[in-house]
């Protein structure tokens, strides 16, 4: 399977550029009023010095902004850059995140069970992108934290072929009701990019954000 890195697409930066030539416009416009009115002031009832300097006052914000703005964005690019650069070291491992997708990698997937607790059975649902439930499968919970892992079969045997699929977990107590449960899915890091301004990681068919990572090999 190969590994892809996406170039980065700043979005935060993008949105500090947009507003700089919005302030270059109000600046430029400014500079224009402020020449205009100084070259046909009257000579003998000139500009007031304070008036004058509060305006030369907002000059000197309005051009501090477009520095700064400068500067911010120079910073993101770079950070974003790094990210990007850490996030490349992560391709070809194995990681765990959390979410309701599941990778189907070479014919084989895992979901992340916690230890027993008000839960003692975890009923795991997988399902495919139009919703139709393909297996089911309940999972007596172990005294400590425990793996499912799926051959990629269906209900009736077949193999279904890699992807991304959609996964539900839902805890049952002894008396069969009920209970919250929390889980994870593992996954190959294939690739790692920028969408919408954030980091994402790639397994297989499955995107997912960088913030959902749960946990790296030997950590």
């Amino acid at each position: 399977m190969s590994a892809t890195i996406s170039s980065p697409t700043p979005a935060a930066p993008a949105a500090a550029a947009g507003a700089g030539p919005r302030l270059s416009a109000d600046l430029g416009t400014f500079l224009t009023l402020l020449t205009t009115q100084l070259r046909n002031q009257d000579p003998t009832q000139p500009m007031d010095a304070n008036q004058l300097t509060q305006q030369l006052v907002q000059f000197a914000t309005v051009e501090q902004q477009l520095q700064g703005n400068r500067t911010l964005e120079r910073l993101l690019t770079l950070q974003q850059a790094g990210q990007l650069a850490g996030a490349a070291a992560l391709v070809g491992r194995r990681v765990t995140v959390e979410g309701d997708r599941l990778p189907l990698q070479s014919g084989a997937a895992e979901v992340g069970l916690p230890a027993a607790g008000r839960a003692r059975t975890a009923r795991i649902e997988v399902s495919d992108a139009a919703g139709a439930v393909l297996r089911t499968e309940d999972v007596t919970l172990a005294a400590g934290v425990s793996a499912w892992r799926w051959d990629g079969r269906d209900a009736r045997g077949v193999q279904r072929p890699d992807g991304a699929y959609r996964v539900a977990v839902r805890g049952l107590g002894a008396d069969g009701m009920d209970v919250p449960l929390s889980f994870t899915v593992a996954g190959l890091v294939t690739g790692a990019g920028r969408e919408g301004g954030d980091l994402v990681l790639r397994m297989g068919g499955v995107t997912v954000g960088f913030d959902r990572l749960r946990e790296l090999p030997g950590s």
